[in-house]
């Protein structure tokens, strides 16, 4: 099935929650712009947003675009400047869908756990929406220990949880790994 409805990634870093369930906002990483903008270009997702509210965050990753976009890493590696090609920054989820083109977006978050009382895609409904439907989604991920639950309860839904083979239900992946999952496993040709 081939997608039509646009589709843009974005990595939220507040709100978010930490180990003891209190709001927070974590650092943006090196490997969450490299890492899952290469998993956006491979699946053909047209932007990839890191949301951040303070400026030194949003500031950071702007160094880490340039380097590889227009500096000495554009001439060193052409392949990653490709794949930084759709990325940007916003200080949160409406601006990063203003910037974009498609402010009534619908919005997608992911969760390790479900969440009761939401609206729920599986894999395979939001693959086939993507596949049927024109409207726009945004799908966005958290980082620390997850989404608040204020902001995933003003979603449009929450794509149901990865799920592995741990004897413990053990769920606590890497967010660029998680990212990469679920790009498959909605736009994958397999």
């Amino acid at each position: 099935m081939k997608r039509k409805a646009p589709l843009a990634v974005a990595l939220v870093h507040y709100p978010i929650v930490d180990r003891q369930g209190t709001v927070c906002a974590t650092n943006i990483t090196n490997f969450d712009i490299h890492d899952i903008a290469r998993s956006c270009r491979v699946y053909g997702v047209e932007r990839y947003y890191l949301i951040h509210p303070m400026q030194e965050q949003l500031m950071f990753v702007e160094r880490v675009l340039d380097h590889w976009r227009t500096g000495e890493g554009s001439k060193m590696n052409p392949m990653r400047r490709t794949a930084l090609t759709d990325v940007r920054t916003a200080v949160d989820v409406q601006s990063a869908l203003s910037d974009w083109g498609y402010p009534m977006a619908r919005v997608v978050s992911t969760h390790a756990r479900t969440l009761p009382g939401q609206e729920k895609f599986s894999f395979e409904r939001f693959k086939g929406l993507l596949a049927e439907e024109n409207d726009p989604y945004l799908l966005v991920f958290g980082t620390g220990f997850g989404l608040t639950q204020e902001f995933m309860k003003s979603c449009y839904a929450v794509l149901d949880p990865i799920k592995g083979d741990s004897k413990d239900d053990y769920r606590h992946l890497c967010v660029r790994a998680a990212a990469s999952i679920c790009l498959d496993r909605l736009l994958g040709t397999w």
